[in-house]
């Protein structure tokens, strides 16, 4: 199917369900209110269904892409009418499922065995459905109750070729809206294709939900199923069956007198441990994929499926992101003006003062309003358009982690209503910048580089010569054009570089051999040490 039949299909389903409908044509831009009013379907009838269940089939109808933008969705109530957020949340464990016949035919397939040979039992009937892939209840040989998620069937044609209809539309955004190149729709959409690709991957689901049951093995906040290792391959996952209570009946949770302040706190501690701790978080954590032991009501935990979609940051933007918001809670916006400019978000010529007073003028309003009424939604979409008057561009590798946390916050607000989101994620950051920089943890991630050091130590001399030789080079030559010379830059600070090059190497070497430990540094430790200092250190030009 070529992209035009394929934007021809979604047009035709929009229409049929006549969701224009949905939208405020008056506050619309001239041109889309035009093509509104010219389209051929608003000479058909509205269909006799309610706005969500017409939203809802339709998204189910145009397939994947469009059913995990719905269940994002439904995640905020906040911002969505009730009637249309009830109908999007069945997308999250409703999709039609498809025959149980041919799950079979695909495990078979797969694991190279009949499926009696594989369980001792194997219902055909999906517990769930969902977007990708259903999942059924099985029993092993060894007795052992498991569940099988079976990848859907034909789906990877349909996914590939709604993501080069986005490619095709975020092509035009970028040539013609005016705020096409700062949004970076590309960009976003290029690392949108890696997680939907990678989602089709079972065997991949599979190591991402081992990593995540080792990184919270002590199982107080989350548990995450164990993995059948022998019974998953890329189309199918066998993992461990849990029991608990879908995150989403609250009423349930009540019932069993569950402490839902703590439960949404602690989903908050879930999402800065991942992030901050681990930088290997959960991004697909909408209603569908969490369920809650309670088998403690005063100390509830969560249990944590489908772990296709994983998100992790670079150390430098868990820096960035954690100064940002604890400048954001703290009302600092001096500050956040400042790390905007210093890790290049906003253009190095932006005033700080200007962007200073902007950032002001946003959150100040909002801070004003009662905590159970903030939407930290809301205020980063504030944010983003305050920040687009001083051209900050999107920036990809944030977009998994800003749609997780727009999750987090919808679950938590639909637990806990009064959910304070800043003084629960405050202490964490606080916590995190302070153990960041404190001497053992600098101690440590010194130690972590020293070999890498010791590795390029026995190139340093060549490296020093080489770098003196370029610098004596570059004198002549600038002796030899004394017209000029006033003007020319400074010759670059070499013998500075090799210097400071060479300190670092010979302080990590001294590190290493004390492995990790100050007093057990010996005498040439010490040695090394204090060369590397006597290197660093500065001298007067």
């Amino acid at each position: 199917m070529s992209r035009a039949l394929r934007l021809v299909k979604i047009l035709r389903v929009l229409g049929r369900y006549r969701l224009d409908l949905l939208l405020d044509a008056d506050n619309l831009p001239t041109a889309p209110r035009f093509a509104l009013r010219l389209a051929p379907w608003r000479l058909w009838p509205e269909p006799d269904l309610p706005r969500g269940v017409r939203l809802r089939r339709a998204l189910e109808e145009l397939g994947p892409v469009f059913i995990k933008f719905g269940q994002m969705l439904s995640t905020r109530r906040d911002l969505l009418p009730e009637d249309i957020a009830d109908e999007l949340a069945r997308l999250q464990d409703a999709v039609p499922p498809f025959p149980g016949a041919v799950a079979t035919a695909i495990i078979e397939k797969s694991l190279g065995k009949p499926v009696d040979e594989l369980y001792a039992r194997f219902e055909a009937e999906p517990l769930a459905s969902a977007s990708v892939a259903q999942v059924h209840a099985a029993t092993l040989h060894s007795g052992e109750e498991v569940v099988v998620k079976v990848l859907r069937p034909d789906i990877e044609p349909v996914i590939r070729q709604d993501l080069a209809l986005m490619f095709t539309l975020a092509r035009l955004v970028e040539r013609f809206l005016p705020v096409g190149r700062r949004l970076r729709p590309v960009e976003v959409v290029s690392d949108y294709e890696l997680i939907v690709l990678d989602e089709l991957d079972l065997g991949r689901e599979a190591a991402n939900a081992s990593q995540l049951r080792r990184n919270f093995a002590d199982g107080k906040l989350v548990y995450v199923p164990r993995v059948y290792w022998d019974y998953s391959a890329r189309k199918v996952f066998t993992m461990e069956r849990i029991s608990g209570i879908p995150v989403t009946d609250v009423a349930e949770l009540r019932r069993r007198e569950v402490d839902l302040k703590v439960l949404a706190e602690r989903g908050v501690e879930i999402f800065f441990t991942q992030v901050l701790r681990d930088s290997f978080f959960h991004a697909d954590m909408h209603p569908g994929n969490i369920f809650v032991d309670a088998s403690d009501p005063a100390d509830p935990s969560y249990i944590a499926v489908d772990c296709a979609i994983i998100g992790s940051l670079s150390e430098s933007d868990q820096y960035y992101l954690a100064r940002n918001l604890l400048a954001i809670f703290r009302r600092e916006y001096r500050e956040v003006a400042q790390l905007h400019v210093e890790c290049g978000w906003v253009p190095p010529q932006t005033r700080v003062q200007d962007f200073e007073a902007a950032m002001r003028a946003v959150c100040e309003p909002v801070f004003e309003r009662p905590i159970a009424e903030i939407s930290f939604g809301q205020l980063l979409v504030y944010l983003f358009q305050v920040a687009g008057r001083f051209d900050m561009e999107v920036q990809p590798s944030l977009v998994l982690l800003q749609k997780t946390l727009l999750n987090i916050e919808g679950l938590g607000r639909q637990l806990y209503p009064q959910l304070n989101l800043w003084d629960t994620a405050q202490p964490f950051l606080e916590q995190w910048v302070a153990e960041r920089y404190s001497p053992q943890s600098l101690l440590r991630r010194l130690q972590r580089q020293a070999p890498g050091w010791l590795e390029q130590l026995p190139q340093l001399p060549d490296m020093v010569l080489d770098n003196l030789a370029r610098t004596q080079e570059l004198e002549m030559q600038l002796h030899a054009r004394p017209a000029v010379r006033e003007r020319d830059p400074p010759p670059p600070r070499h013998r500075g570089h090799a210097r400071a090059l060479a300190g670092a190497a010979l302080l990590g070497a001294a590190l290493a051999s004390a492995g990790g430990t100050l007093a057990a540094v010996p005498v040439a430790g010490w040695l090394l040490a204090a060369a590397g200092v006597l290197l660093l250190w500065p001298r007067e030009s």
